[in-house]
Parts: C-alpha cells; sequence; structure tokens
C-alpha cells in the first residue's frame, strides 16, 4: 500500500430512525477518524431480500456490495431490537452475501458499535453480528468494545456530548485502521 493512499471504510447504520443514536456515533467516527482513514456512511435503503432475486439484484443493492469489495474495513453502529439485530441490516447482510460464494464481506475487517437507551447499550445485537461474522468469514475486532449505555445522557441533538464515548469510538476507528492495514498487507 502506497503512503499516501487512505483507508477506506464503509460505514453501514442499522437504524432508520432519523433521529439515531447509532447515526449520531457513526458521525462521530467519521470526524475522529485519522487523516489517512475515510469512513463513507453508505445509506441501506433497498427491497427486502428475496433469493429468486438473488441473481439479477436491483442496481441498489449492486452499488452496495461494490461500495463493500471496494473497501478496506466495514464499521457498523446498531441499536438492539428484541435482544437482536435489527431487520434493516440484517437485510443488508443477507443481500450483500449473496449469491452463495459471491459475498462483498468476505475477509473483511469489521468494528462493531452500538448506542442504546437501556443499561446494555446495545450488546446482544453485538454478540448476534459477531455469529453472523462467522459465516461471512468476516474478522471482528475484540476490542475495543464500543456500546453506549443510556445514549439519551451522552448524546444531545444528534452529537455525541461524552468525552469517554468519543474517546472509546476514535480508539475503535484507530484499530480498525491498524486491522485493515494488517489485513491489506497479508493479502500483498
Amino acid at each position: 500500500m502506497e503512503d499516501n493512499q487512505k483507508m477506506k471504510i464503509v460505514g453501514l447504520v442499522g437504524s432508520l430512525r432519523k433521529d439515531s443514536f447509532n447515526k449520531a456515533i457513526m458521525r462521530e467516527a467519521v470526524k475522529s477518524s485519522p487523516e489517512y482513514a475515510e469512513i463513507e456512511i453508505v445509506e441501506i435503503d433497498f427491497p427486502l431480500f428475496n433469493q429468486d432475486l438473488e441473481n439479477d439484484m436491483p442496481e441498489v443493492v449492486k452499488n452496495f456490495k461494490q461500495k463493500i469489495e471496494a473497501a478496506d474495513a466495514v464499521l457498523i453502529a446498531s441499536p438492539e431490537y428484541n435482544y437482536s439485530v435489527p431487520g434493516v441490516l440484517k437485510n443488508a447482510i443477507d443481500w450483500g452475501s449473496r449469491p452463495y460464494g459471491q459475498s462483498c464481506f468476505e475477509g473483511k475487517p469489521v468494528g462493531i458499535m452500538s448506542a442504546g437507551v437501556g443499561m446494555l447499550g446495545g450488546a446482544r445485537a453485538q454478540y448476534h453480528l459477531r455469529q453472523s461474522f462467522v459465516f461471512l468469514n468476516m474478522h471482528p475486532l475484540n476490542r475495543p468494545e464500543v456500546m453506549v449505555p443510556n445514549a439519551a445522557d451522552k448524546i444531545e441533538n444528534g452529537e455525541v456530548k461524552d468525552a469517554e464515548t468519543k474517546e472509546k469510538i476514535s480508539e475503535l476507528v484507530k484499530a480498525l485502521v491498524a486491522k485493515a492495514k494488517e489485513s491489506k498487507t497479508s493479502k500483498s
């Protein structure tokens, strides 16, 4: 990798809510990215996965897959719904992994963060994502863990105000960039 080449990270947010806490922590990740990395937040706005369409995917899904394939890593910010991953994020993962053998996620380093109004800050959704990553052959970071509990106390008007949360997000982004560089170097 050339020194002047930026690491490309695709950011996925598992919430469609306008004032989502998870959108706020993703925006904080973008702000805290080192100058040699770039996070592009990719909207998840496509139809429900239907295996009948996997060989003739909608254009929006093809574009999504191309962005993931071109990225050096993936960063996910997701709330927890019903002790698990929100449907919109699971749908994106399903589309991206199909057809079988053509997953855009294959071998990608991935960072996970979550924010929620409860005391666990989305921990169970993160564990379910990790289970999916085993099949997808993704390489999740184990640390630092970024789970933002009681998010309403730490995020105001779409901005992360809590210094400790900002620091953890910055640490995660730096660790993800390092993992992506390591992965890219080992493939060279």
